[in-house]
């Protein structure tokens, strides 16, 4: 028999259940993470808690694109904009390693970029753009702002003729990297 939960209501003990769908743990006890009915897989020994609206988290292996909030020597921080093609309003971030990548600009702030989910870890979402379909899709100049396009791996603006580097999608310069709801 299933119970309503409110976030965090305290729903068993980490030694009777594992946190599942929805719940969390704080190595002693497990948590609704959101409103719902809680349900017990005494097989599996997980509980979960069953919500008529999924929270919007990427899981692994998943596709997002998002805005570029920050730019650091080792990093970039993305807001996720869209998981799977599906707009999502959750607000969540992720940041993905920019260290292996041999450019002198990955990226900058306010690029829109496509990353690959490939963990979680200590409540944050990491990404990699190892692929040649990841990496940015839409990008300005930086020097004045101007539309670019592109040249092989690089960039050239058409205002300015400035010419930058950037981890580019093959998927750069199309307008339909996204799948519209209708």
């Amino acid at each position: 028999m299933s119970e309503n939960t409110f976030p965090g209501d305290k729903i068993a003990q980490i030694e009777e259940f594992e946190a599942g769908n929805n719940a969390y743990d704080n190595g002693d006890m497990v948590f609704a993470a959101v409103i719902g009915k809680k349900n017990i897989d005494k097989e599996s020994r997980t509980i979960s808690i069953s919500h008529k609206k999924q929270l919007s988290i990427p899981q692994v292996g998943d596709i997002v694109i998002g805005k570029i909030v920050a730019v650091m020597s080792s990093m970039i921080a993305v807001s996720i904009e869209y998981i799977n093609g599906k707009k999502t309003v959750s607000n969540v971030e992720c940041i993905c390693s920019t260290r292996n990548i041999r450019r002198k600009n990955v990226a900058l702030v306010n690029d829109i970029i496509k990353l690959k989910i490939i963990g979680h870890l200590n409540g944050t979402i990491h990404a990699a753009m190892d692929d040649p379909s990841l990496g940015v899709l839409f990008t300005k100049c930086r020097k004045c702002g101007g539309n670019v396009v592109q040249m092989r791996d690089a960039i050239k603006c058409i205002e300015c003729s400035w010419i930058d580097e950037r981890k580019l999608s093959t998927d750069f310069g199309n307008s339909d990297f996204i799948k519209l709801e209708e």
